[in-house]
C-alpha cells in the first residue's frame, strides 16, 4: 500500500525545517501557512476491491487529525460515489494551519522556543546580523549557548574596527583566543553582515586570511634555514635558525648558494658546503622569500618530490626567484629509484610556463602517466649518496666556471 501515512506528513514537515524554513518564516514573517500536504489515496479499483483497508486507513488518518490538544494537521474529505459500494467520504487534501500546528507535529515547539528568544535578543543587541539568523536558522539555534559569546565579539570589532592586534588581546569576559579560533568560520560569516564593507579587505578569503581580511595582526610567516658553511668567521654555535620574514629579508649572511627542501629530514641532514645555505621550504607558499631581495643575486636550487606537485611548486618559486634551479629533480633520478615510486593522490595537470625543456618533458611524463599509473619519488627516498654526489658535480662546475 503506498497510501499517503502520518509518516508521510511527517516526514514533508521534517523536511520543511531541515531546509530551515519553519525557523526563517519566523524571522521574516513570510506566510508559509496554511500548508497543503500532497495526499495519495486509493484508486476506484482500490476503494473497490480494499474497501477494509481503505476504511481503516481513513479511521487512522482522522485519529490522527483529531487527536490531542493540537491536531497538527486538517483533513478534507471529498464524498466519491461508486456503482458498488455507494457514496464514501474519502481525504482528498491535507493541510497545516499554522506553524505550531507543524513544530507540535514534528516535535520541534521547544527548540522554536529557543530560536524566538535568539531573535529577539540579537534585534536588541545586534540587529545587522538578523539577516545571518534567517539564512542560516538551524546553525544558529545549535549555537544558542555560545551566541551571547559571539555577539559580544561582534560589538567589539564594530566598536573598534581594522583593530590591528592579535585576537589573543581581545579582553571580554568569557571570550579567549581558543574560543575565537574554533567559531572563525561563524564569526566571518557574522562580521561580513555586521562590519561596513570599507573596514574589510575583501580580497582576503578564507579562514586561513581571516586576521588580514578583518584587520588583526597576523602571525607573522618564518623561514627557517641552516648555515652548511663551517667556517670560523661565522657566530659560533649558530646554524640551525629562524626569523620572521621581514626579519629575513634584511638578513644576507653573505653565502653565494642557496638550497631549498621540502622535506625537514633531507634539511637537517644537508651536508655542510662552504658559501652554502639550506632553507627549509613551504610548499606553494614563497610570499615569506619573495621579500629577501638579495636572494636575487644568489645561486638558488630546489629540492623537491617527484611529482607533478613538485614541478608545480618549482614553477611557482621560480615567480619570485626566476634564477632557481632544480636539483635531483631529473629523469635519471627518477628511473634510477623505481623501487621507491608510489602514487601521487590527486595531480595536477596545469600548464607550466616557468621550467626548463628537460623539466617540462619529464613533467608531462608525469601528468601524462607515460611513466606509470601517478608516479611520485619522495624526495626523502633518494640515496644520500646520490645528493652528495650530486653537490660534488655542483661545486665542480662552480670552480670550472669561476676559472
Amino acid at each position: 500500500m503506498n497510501w499517503t501515512t502520518l509518516d508521510d506528513i511527517r516526514g514533508r514537515v521534517q523536511r520543511e525545517w531541515e531546509k530551515g524554513r519553519l525557523l526563517a518564516g519566523m524571522a521574516t514573517g513570510e506566510p508559509l501557512f496554511p500548508l497543503r500536504i500532497p495526499l495519495k489515496g486509493p484508486s476506484s479499483t482500490e476503494l473497490r476491491d480494499r474497501f477494509a483497508e481503505v476504511r481503516e486507513w481513513i479511521a487512522l488518518l482522522r485519529g490522527a487529525a483529531g487527536g490531542g490538544q493540537r491536531p497538527g494537521f486538517r483533513l478534507e474529505l471529498r464524498k466519491i460515489e461508486h456503482r458498488v459500494i455507494g457514496g464514501n467520504e474519502v481525504p482528498a487534501e491535507i493541510w497545516i494551519d499554522s506553524l505550531d500546528d507543524a513544530l507540535a507535529l514534528i516535535g520541534k515547539s521547544r527548540e522554536a522556543a529557543r530560536y524566538r528568544m535568539l531573535l529577539a535578543t540579537t534585534r536588541e543587541c545586534c540587529p545587522s546580523v538578523m539577516p545571518w539568523l534567517v539564512k542560516r536558522p538551524l546553525r544558529g539555534l545549535e549555537l544558542v549557548t555560545e551566541w551571547p559569546r559571539l555577539m559580544a565579539i561582534v560589538q567589539w570589532l564594530q566598536a573598534n574596527p581594522r583593530p590591528g592586534i592579535y585576537l589573543r588581546q581581545i579582553d571580554l569576559p568569557g571570550v579567549h583566543s581558543k574560543f575565537i579560533e574554533q567559531y572563525k568560520g561563524t564569526l566571518a560569516e557574522l562580521f561580513d553582515f555586521a562590519v561596513p564593507t570599507e573596514a574589510i579587505d575583501i580580497e582576503a578569503k578564507g579562514i586561513g586570511r581571516f586576521e588580514r581580511r578583518y584587520g588583526f595582526r597576523e602571525k607573522p610567516a618564518t623561514v627557517r634555514f641552516r648555515l652548511l658553511d663551517t667556517s670560523p668567521a661565522l657566530p659560533q654555535g649558530l646554524s640551525d635558525l629562524a626569523l620572521i620574514a621581514e626579519e629575513f629579508a634584511r638578513f644576507d649572511p653573505g653565502m653565494g648558494r642557496v638550497f631549498i627542501t621540502e622535506n625537514e629530514i633531507n634539511f637537517l641532514a644537508f651536508p655542510a658546503m662552504p658559501d652554502s645555505l639550506v632553507i627549509f621550504g613551504a610548499g606553494y607558499g614563497f610570499d615569506a622569500l619573495g621579500q629577501a631581495r638579495w636572494l636575487h643575486d644568489k645561486s638558488i636550487y630546489y629540492w623537491g618530490d617527484i611529482d607533478t606537485h613538485g614541478f608545480a611548486i618549482l614553477d611557482q618559486l621560480r615567480a619570485y626567484l626566476p634564477n632557481a634551479g632544480s636539483l635531483l629533480m631529473d629523469h635519471d633520478t627518477l628511473m634510477a629509484h623505481k623501487e621507491h615510486w608510489v602514487e601521487e593522490t590527486i595531480p595536477t595537470n596545469r600548464t607550466l610556463s616557468r621550467l626548463t625543456p628537460a623539466e617540462t618533458a619529464l613533467y608531462d611524463d608525469l601528468r601524462s602517466d607515460h611513466l606509470g599509473n601517478s608516479v611520485r619519488l619522495e624526495q626523502e627516498k633518494i640515496g644520500f649518496q646520490r645528493l652528495l654526489d650530486a653537490l660534488n658535480e655542483l661545486a665542480t662546475h662552480l670552480r670550472r666556471d669561476k676559472s
